[in-house]
């Protein structure tokens, strides 16, 4: 079965295509600044082809033709035809407290996702507007799956996702800790549990996705009890440009001195902040790392401000579970930045955990393994995330059982 997996956002649609025999990525790629000028789709083949071309695309409709025309190109194509493609999934990142599993998509679906643009401006309309240009390109044929990033957030108690505000707003607006990245959090714990042959039930795991956009999650028995998104991605610890969780009289206190809109101070605290306001260098962990070999004071305290945050979250964490069996590190600095896990293993050793050295700075680029010293009281694994395949199988699946 082919399945083509898509992650649109407001001017953007991600695709990979999987041959789910093997569940092998056939190839990949993106359109990128949908709506505007200079507009451009970028190939890749499973064989190494890739192409990168500069192609008008007005709508996210515009854009699947392109889609479809690369993945039946007579050089860059990988199928004949797009009838071989049986089913579409879609990444959606805001699900709220109304879908808690995957969906096939109907016109009820749509419009729930519809209705949740509020909590999600930019993420949840690029999703419908992929959603209804998938149907017009395709055809109301091809059945298509909704995958909620939120989904697997689901299962946390009150305690954790009602927040210390009058309840009247929980009532009236649904403001609540809803968390983010969860088809993250979902495989690399899943994947844990199928590297070493244990069973969910009966775990303590601590997953720790970090990157741009970074979460941390407390997972127990394989279902969430809490974890560091709330309403929006912006809450949490800090992230490249997102400032994380902060003392809500800072916002109104810029805003009044700065004389700001709350949008202005959206854009501040959302696109400005992080990394890159503290650093004032870049949002790009690799950009600030260089600063920090070259003696930039700021970046290093960008790095000791996102080294003690997390650290405080799995601490935190920690306690919530009960104990952990496991820290899992996951995503772009999870997965490549050694020094980053090196430093917070080593703040966390008052839990018993411990760091194999050399393990560490082999397990990057990929790689995916224990890095846990054998005498560590935690084991702590690197596994390299695939939100993709996990919406791939969720979309095989529900389409069989129709």
């Amino acid at each position: 079965m082919m399945i083509l997996v898509i992650n649109a956002g407001s001017s953007s649609l991600k695709y990979q295509l999987f041959d789910m025999e093997n569940e092998s990525v056939l190839c990949k790629g993106n359109c990128e600044r949908i709506g505007l000028d200079k507009s451009f789709i970028g190939h890749k083949t499973s064989d190494g082809k890739k192409i990168q071309k500069e192609v008008a695309m007005s709508d996210h409709k515009e854009a699947f033709m392109q889609v479809n025309a690369m993945l039946t190109d007579a050089e860059y194509g990988v199928i004949k035809s797009t009838d071989e493609i049986k089913a579409v999934g879609h990444r959606v990142v805001q699900g709220g407290a109304r879908f808690s599993k995957s969906e096939l998509v109907t016109e009820e679906v749509i419009e729930g996702i519809r209705e949740l643009i509020p909590l999600a401006p930019l993420h949840n309309k690029g999703h419908v507007q992929a959603i209804e240009a998938c149907i017009e390109v395709f055809g109301k044929d091809v059945p298509q799956v909704a995958v909620f990033d939120t989904a697997f957030h689901a299962t946390m108690p009150p305690k954790a996702y009602i927040y210390p505000i009058p309840y009247e707003y929980y009532e009236k607006y649904q403001i609540r800790r809803y968390g983010f990245h969860g088809t993250s959090h979902r495989y690399v714990s899943s994947r844990w549990a199928e590297l070493t042959g244990k069973s969910l039930e009966g775990t303590k795991i601590i997953t720790c996705h970090l990157g741009n956009g970074s979460s941390i999650t407390a997972v127990k028995d394989g279902k969430v009890i809490d974890t560091s998104m709330g309403l929006t991605p912006l809450d949490g610890f800090m992230m490249g440009t997102r400032c994380g969780t902060l003392d809500p009289s800072v916002v109104t206190y810029i805003e009044e001195k700065e004389n700001l809109t709350p949008q202005q101070m959206s854009d501040i605290l959302n696109k400005k902040s992080g990394l890159l306001g503290i650093s004032g260098v870049s949002s790009d962990d690799r950009d600030v790392t260089k600063a920090v070999e070259e003696g930039n004071p700021r970046a290093e305290l960008a790095h000791d401000i996102l080294r003690y945050e997390i650290e405080k979250f799995i601490g935190g964490y920690y306690v919530v579970l009960g104990g952990c069996d496991v820290i899992i590190f996951t995503a772009g600095l999870g997965e490549n930045q050694s020094k980053h896990r090196q430093a917070i293993c080593d703040q966390l050793a008052c839990f018993g955990v411990k760091v194999d050295p050399e393990l560490n700075k082999k397990m990057v680029g990929g790689n995916e393994g224990k890095i846990s010293a054998p005498d560590s009281k935690v084991d702590v694994y690197v596994i390299p995330t695939n939100e993709e395949l996990v919406i791939a199988r969720d979309t095989q699946s529900i389409i069989n059982a129709l």
